[in-house]
């Protein structure tokens, strides 16, 4: 059975160097750059990514140790376990994304709400 991956593309990766960056390389393993097919919008100091076949997402794959215990702190980060009241902005899912080694299935943060007026970061690295 493969472990469980997290794809993050903006505040959670690495180069970010926000406290919740911080955590998540202290707590799981870098496995490397991944990409992921979707749109990628400036939310405010942080982005939101909307799967999709348009583009491209830069990102950073991370193994998890012990998934249902970070997934449920970065659950609470993101503000989308369920005891936040709707609409959440962010909800969790899996997606395909491509690595140097092929494709896998990974968690990530998909962008929840209308994306209309919001400025698309067209490169599809935050960071970049």
């Amino acid at each position: 059975m493969s472990p469980d991956l997290l794809f993050v593309y903006g505040s959670l990766r690495p180069g970010f160097g926000g406290e919740m960056a911080g955590w998540l390389a202290s707590v799981a393993q870098v496995a490397g750059t991944a990409v992921a097919r979707g749109a990628l919008y400036k939310i405010d100091y942080y982005p939101g990514f909307v799967p999709g076949e348009d583009g491209v997402i830069v990102g950073e794959l991370f193994r998890l140790p012990d998934a249902a215990a970070i997934l449920a702190v970065l659950d609470e980060h993101e503000e989308c376990a369920p005891h936040f009241p709707a609409p959440q902005e962010y909800r969790r899912e899996r997606v395909s994304v491509e690595t140097a080694q092929g494709a896998v299935d990974a968690w990530t943060y998909v962008y929840a709400r209308e994306v209309a007026g919001l400025e698309r970061i067209a490169s599809g690295d935050f960071l970049g």
